[in-house]
């Protein structure tokens, strides 16, 4: 049941590494990465492989979220402008 863990954290925590993943939950690296190809086949999380450079060491990742996933508006103001239109006048 490794995939429902590696779901429902990524549920609460967004977008991660599969490194990073692993690290927070306890799951070995290759057993994330396959618990990640089944969530991807089944259509709930998107991923993309990424590359990162430290040190002049290569370290290949996937990068993971949720599919469709549309976080909900957050309160107080929104952008936008808040001038009254102007009216034109007629002389």
């Amino acid at each position: 049941m490794q995939t429902n863990l590696v779901l429902s954290h990524l549920k609460k925590h967004g977008q991660l590494l599969d490194m990073d993943i692993a690290k927070a939950t306890g799951i070995a690296l290759a057993q994330v990465r396959k618990s990640l190809a089944d969530l991807t086949l089944r259509g709930e999380i998107s991923q993309c492989s990424v590359t990162h450079f430290n040190d002049n060491k290569r370290i290949d990742a996937f990068q993971c979220r949720i599919s469709g996933y549309v976080p909900p508006v957050a309160a107080g103001r929104k952008a936008g402008s808040n001038k009254a239109p102007e009216s034109a006048s007629s002389d």
